[in-house]
């Protein structure tokens, strides 16, 4: 099960996620993130913090919205991955394409 919270800053929106980011809970993040983009939120931190496991369909989600916030100049972070959840983005080399930091302010000030 994934809970999801968004919080609106200044600097944009912090969605921080909680559980595993899977095939049953990928089309409830991906409904959260495209209503982001839809408004074209300039900055999306996605808080990884409490994501204990992520599978193929929630990097997908994850991809679908870097592509997303990149048509109008968005930017899209990762926060706070723990170990596991980092090693899907090394073994992808998808580490190379986000721009993950280590902590949600970190990614805010970027």
């Amino acid at each position: 099960m994934l809970t999801i919270n968004v919080e609106q800053r200044l600097e944009g929106a912090v969605v921080r996620l909680t559980g595993d980011v899977d095939l049953s809970a990928s089309p409830q993040l991906r409904s959260y993130l495209k209503e982001l983009v839809r408004a074209e939120t300039p900055r999306i931190i996605a808080d990884m913090g409490g994501v204990s496991y992520i599978d193929s369909s929630g990097v997908a989600t994850l991809v679908e919205c870097l592509q997303g916030v990149s048509r109008y100049g968005g930017r899209l972070r990762l926060a706070a991955l723990n170990k596991r959840t980092l090693g899907v983005f090394e073994i992808s080399r998808l580490d190379t394409v986000f721009s993950i930091h280590a902590t949600v302010e970190e990614a805010l000030r970027a």
